[in-house]
């Protein structure tokens, strides 16, 4: 739909001519249960009715404008008391407003309808019980889905909701709110904030209550109610003393850094069911994905990751929800500070303190990889129109803005910094900024030329490499070393140079300089004179965003003894940088492949070893030689079962092993072993197998042809619930049957009836790396689709469909199909497009990898 996709220029206009009061909206959530007549019959989805009073003012009275909705049925318009024909203003996407007044109200009465995607208000049947659970997502662009708006985030408003559910439910919003005895819910006006964080959360909800207390130096004290929600059917699952325990440490820590006390009153969260993102940060009503509820035995690391997400919410409540960027172009504003402060307040105020670890192995990877992408772009992103703003949540916004925030702290320092952002809540309260807003604050808090830095971190693109050159005289001393900086763009790093040697069986660090990285070429005079090193690490301690090379020495070191540093940091490090060379075909995968089943064993820190889990499947699949995988497949699985008969009974170690072990099991023996720990012959000393474990083992049971749709049906009778559901379409779409893939293709492709949590298993059981040749048939299928999918679909399942489907398996036939499309569809949607080159982008790169891998075997 034209109007559907506003652009900037349109934005800025409506900004420019409109200025917003406040709204005021009901929602009548009671045919969210029951039978629905349209709905069985197929003639059109379940809808809600909403109704929006929306107060506004003009700056120049007798101009045009326009309000966003996205309806099936508009009943009626009115615009200043006088009654609009629906059929003349509304279009399906927006409602024109002609000769506007001074001062307006519009009240726009509508049919709104319910989503199965996760865009808008989320209505979800619980297969267990058969509750009905209902929760809006909007960003960037889906409030309009639920009421009538000026949908951008720069036109901020104070908002009333009322709401009208079934008797049984509870009803949450941004603010505090009761049932009233009409029956409605109520809540109190919000102060003003965007339309894409306002929120409603509706259904019998397990709800979890307690509260956070602070006394400041003055002797105010602050109280905020904090409430924690999930489905009933979780409820024995929840942890909320845990969660609870991070929002107040969160809390404390944010009050001591920001100076400026929590600004929205209440504080819920709310763990919802296919939720299409990690977790949202509407302000007093936090939602986040209920897998975040966990149903068996998890390690660490996923406890990390909750406690990473709930604080990097939390962290929006100040970066994005009470100061809010103008336009996308500045989506950094938020999420680059949310990023970095999840990590930072995790690592200083929670039992989390090796998250920097984490965060250098894991959320750099996801940079590293993005700014390597033909679509890849600066920090201050060119947002065109809200499909761009939706394909900019990406590694970039996010992962690299967080790593160059962790930079300008250590160049500004970490108290001007601080200071830095105390006076940009203070001075832009309730507002919206642009990069010079922050940047001005920055140079009165450091002194530092913030325009500089700002042109080389925030607005060019690209990752740049950080190679040591290291001579030494005869007598072992070091007389030359220096940091060489390739790419176009060399940029000013401030970077640690780490000296490393053996001491005993382990690999420790000797000699530590900080230097200032300019150019080309940067020589680190500190050193000069020190012992020679095995290893030279530039970046130690990850202070800057670069790729990290190693010289000959260094590399011969690793090879050798890569298990043997001692520092966790330092050696995610090297993992990361040896990860990037295999990307980069500078090593060979299976060189790589053969590190890992090396030294991954002595791997600490568990989010480290689950990475190179995720890094050594894609170095196989992608990156190895054809012909050499499946030697590669046996040597990894049974390094993985050799790891995991060696690993401490019942520690998470065994658990990610076990995990992996079921991924890489190909062979009869292995199989068999897995069909044995399902049916309870066969056990590992400490391994309990929960349904979790038994689905894990499933899936490999069904691509190899061993559990059929009878088995895995039994499989779903002892997990009847929405997780078990996900599980059984991944692992039926996963049974190696060219009626089965046809089957899984029709139902996402051709029919849109699955929800996006069930479209996205579906999509993870047909696309199986295993199954090329039932696979190659799918290639011409899947270009011939994607733009009809991506014009009659919601955009959310075109990303699924895209990113998911793309013939990454079929080597070169699918690269020359993706670059026929791309000349073929230049006018294609831009977004669209962007997907398909990030894909092929990737295709090539493994490629090239597999080219790599094959001519350093022959030269051996």
């Amino acid at each position: 739909m034209p109007g559907e996709n506003l652009s900037r220029d349109e934005a800025r206009q409506r900004a420019e001519l409109l200025s917003v009061d406040g709204y005021e909206v009901h929602l009548d959530l009671r045919s969210a249960v029951g039978d629905d007549p349209r709905d069985a019959a197929g003639s059109g989805p379940r809808t809600f009715r909403s109704v929006t009073t929306l107060r506004f003012r003009c700056a120049s009275p007798g101009a045009p404008s326009f309000a966003d909705l996205l309806a099936p049925e508009v009943t009626s318009v009115t615009l200043n008391g006088t009654e609009l024909d629906p059929a003349e203003v509304f279009d399906g996407t927006r409602i024109a407003l002609p000769s506007l007044a001074e001062s307006n109200v519009l009240v726009v009465d509508a049919q709104c309808a319910y989503s199965r995607t996760g865009e808008g208000l989320h209505r979800f049947v619980d297969p267990e019980d058969g509750e009905v659970y209902l929760y809006t997502q909007y960003e960037p662009a889906d409030a309009r889905r639920v009421f009538a708006n000026f949908e951008q985030p720069d036109l901020k408003a104070p908002f009333r909701f009322s709401v009208t559910a079934p008797e049984e439910w509870t009803v949450w919003s941004n603010s505090a709110g009761e049932r009233e005895a009409d029956g409605v819910w109520r809540f109190a006006e919000t102060q003003p904030i965007s339309t894409y964080i306002t929120a409603v959360v509706a259904g019998p909800y397990h709800y979890e209550t307690d509260v956070y207390r602070r006394t400041f130096e003055d002797s105010t004290v602050l109280e905020i109610p904090l409430g924690a929600m999930c489905r009933k059917g979780l409820a024995k699952h929840f942890d909320a003393d845990d969660i609870f325990l991070v929002t107040k440490q969160g809390l404390d820590f944010f009050h001591d850094r920001f100076d400026y006390p929590y600004p929205f009153g209440k504080y819920d969260q709310a763990f919802v069911p296919e939720y299409n993102i990690g977790a949202m940060e509407n302000p007093g009503c936090v939602t986040f994905r209920e897998e975040f509820v966990f149903r068996g035995k998890v390690t660490q690391a996923s406890y990390e990751r909750r406690a990473n997400v709930i604080l990097h919410e939390m962290a929006h409540m100040w970066f994005g929800d009470l100061v809010t960027m103008v336009w996308w172009d500045d989506l950094w504003l938020k999420e680059s500070f949310a990023d970095f402060m999840g990590s930072y307040s995790m690592v200083g105020a929670t039992r989390f303190t090796n998250g920097w670890v984490t965060f250098a192995n894991n959320r750099k990877a996801w940079a590293y990889r993005a700014d390597q992408l033909p679509s890849t772009h600066p920090v201050t992103a060119d947002i065109r129109d809200l499909e761009d703003a939706k394909l900019n949540f990406d590694g970039i916004t996010y992962a690299k803005g967080a790593s160059v925030l962790k930079q300008l702290v250590a160049y500004v320092g970490e108290e001007a910094f601080l200071e830095g952002a105390r006076r940009y809540f203070k001075r832009h309260a309730y507002g919206n900024t642009r990069l010079g807003d922050l940047l001005s604050v920055l140079e009165e808090t450091s002194g530092r030329d913030m325009a500089a830095w700002s042109r080389s971190w925030l607005q060019t693109a690209g990752v740049n490499s950080l190679t040591p050159v290291v001579t030494c005289d005869a007598g072992g001393r070091i007389t030359e070393l220096a940091v060489v900086q390739d790419g176009d763009e060399p940029r000013p790093h401030r970077v640690a140079v780490g000296l490393y040697r053996h001491e005993g069986t382990e690999l420790v660090r000797y000699a530590r300089a900080e230097v200032d990285v300019t150019g080309a070429r940067t020589d680190v005079q500190e050193l000069i004179g020190a012992e020679r090193p095995e290893l030279v690490l530039v970046n130690d301690d990850d202070l800057t965003y670069c790729k990290i090379r190693f010289d000959e020495t260094s590399l011969a070191a690793l090879r050798s003894s890569l298990g043997n540093i001692t520092d966790p940091l330092a050696r995610a490090l090297a993992w990361s940088a040896l990860w990037n060379m295999t990307r980069d075909a500078l090593m060979p995968a299976r060189d790589f492949v053969d590190l890992v089943l090396r030294f991954s064993g002595r791997e600490s820190d568990i989010g480290v070893l689950q990475m190179l889990h995720a890094w050594t499947h894609s170095a196989l699949t992608h990156y190895a030689a054809p012909q050499w995988r499946e030697e590669g497949g046996r040597l990894l699985a049974e390094g993985a079962l050799r790891e995991l008969r060696l690993a401490e009974p019942a520690s998470q170690h065994q658990l990610t092993w076990a995990r992996f072990f079921a991924s890489a099991a190909e062979s009869a023996a292995d199989l068999q072993l897995l069909e044995g720990l399902l049916a309870g012959t066969a056990r590992i000393d400490g391994l309990e197998v929960d349904q979790e474990l038994r689905w894990a083992f499933l899936e490999p049971l069904a691509s190899h042809g061993l559990a059929d749709e009878r088995a895995i049906a039994a499989e779903l009778s002892r997990d009847d619930t929405a997780s078990g559901r996900r599980h059984q379409l991944r692992c039926l779409a996963a049974r190696p049957s060219a009626a089965v893939k046809e089957e899984a293709w029709t139902q996402v492709v051709e029919s849109d009836t699955l929800s996006n949590a069930l479209a996205g298993a579906t999509i993870a059981g047909f696309a199986k790396s295993g199954q090329r040749e039932l696979l190659a048939p799918y290639t011409d299928r899947f270009f011939a689709a994607i733009e009809r999918v991506w014009a009659e679909r919601s955009i959310q399942i075109g990303m699924d469909v895209v990113s998911g489907l793309f013939p990454m398996y079929q080597g070169e036939p699918a690269l020359t199909a993706a670059d026929a499309w791309l000349t073929a569809h230049e006018s294609a949607a831009p977004a669209l497009r962007r997907l398909v080159l990030e894909a092929r982008d990737d295709l090539a790169r493994g490629l090239r990898g597999q080219a790599r891998d094959a001519e350093a075997a022959s030269a051996r």
